[in-house]
């Protein structure tokens, strides 16, 4: 990896041909892979396959906190273009992304259609000068998979789903929670695998719980009523009724009570928050062999956290 203190090569892939475990292989001087030695140091020469494809997927994290009062502390979005290449030879790929800076420059509309990219990093396959100039990502992708650009926005996101709690004692005997879930993009779009994790007294007991979709479960070990729905379209409101029993004494110095937020996990596919959109993936090689480009959006909760207290 380094040579006289200076990084040569990172790439994993070329790195695993290089470093063996078995004993006896020592015996032999190693000679680093070609790849080390060529121009595109992350690629290796004479790669083939019967099938060329290509799969991106355009990953967005959302980061919402939500203080008590229903006030948005804190939002952001941060995005993976994640490749996985199996492509024969040396390909040259061309990404098109929907980026205002590049669409004006080429006096194309941007109404509506275009975003503003903040804090991009790109995979060290993408030429920098020639994005710098024109805006344009092109690359020697390698074999495998990589990521190849990550970037954040920092903009005011509208929480995908907004979760309402009220929380109700009743003379140290009992407590009942009610929480509603409503989904707030569009119908056409449906989150999956979503889990709202809300926090329970640690002493609390006897769990009685109704839900209008999914099933709940109580997790004493994670002091948490955790409530699964596997499909949530878009524009619709769900409820759930707990009752927990509560010890009857209680010690009298009793440790303050948790103040865990509720917690939230989800996957919208076929969706971004941001409005990002691949407009074009191009696979140009000497031979001159066609693949198949597969392209696909999902947006995940990140750290998606609302307080109760």
């Amino acid at each position: 990896m380094m040579d006289f203190g200076y990084p040569q090569y990172t790439e994993a892939n070329i790195l695993s041909e290089f470093i063996k475990t078995d004993a006896y292989r020592m015996e032999v001087t190693q000679r680093p892979p070609m790849a080390v030695t060529n121009a595109v140091s992350w690629r290796s020469e004479g790669i083939q396959y019967k099938k060329n494809e290509v799969f991106l997927d355009v990953v967005e994290h959302v980061n919402i906190l939500v203080n008590s009062n229903g006030q948005i502390i804190r939002s952001d979005v941060v995005g993976a273009l994640k490749m996985r290449t199996y492509l024969s030879g040396m390909p040259e790929c061309k990404l098109g992304l929907n980026d205002r800076i590049l669409l004006e420059a080429q006096g194309r509309s941007t109404k509506g259609k275009a975003i503003d990219l903040d804090d991009i990093k790109f995979h060290q396959c993408v030429r920098l000068a020639r994005f710098e100039n024109d805006r344009t990502i092109s690359f020697i992708p390698p074999d495998g998979s990589f990521d190849l650009m990550t970037y954040r926005l920092n903009t005011q996101v509208k929480p995908l789903i907004w979760v309402e709690a009220q929380v109700e004692r009743h003379s140290r005997s009992r407590v009942e929670i009610l929480v509603k879930a409503r989904s707030q993009f569009k119908e056409r779009s449906t989150a999956t695998n979503v889990e709202i994790e809300l926090p329970v007294s640690s002493d609390a007991s006897n769990p009685d719980v109704r839900t209008s979709m999914g099933s709940a479960s109580y997790v004493p070990e994670d002091e948490a009523l955790i409530w699964k729905i596997r499909s949530f379209p878009g524009g619709k409101e769900y409820m759930l009724r707990a009752e927990f029993t509560l010890p009857s004494i209680t010690a009298e110095e009793a440790t303050p009570e948790r103040k865990a937020p509720i917690r939230v996990k989800f996957e919208i596919p076929y969706f971004t928050v941001s409005g990002i959109q691949v407009r074009y993936l191009k696979i140009i090689e000497k031979s001159g062999y066609h693949a198949l480009p597969w392209v696909r959006y999902i947006t995940m909760a990140g750290e998606y956290e609302l307080r109760l207290i």
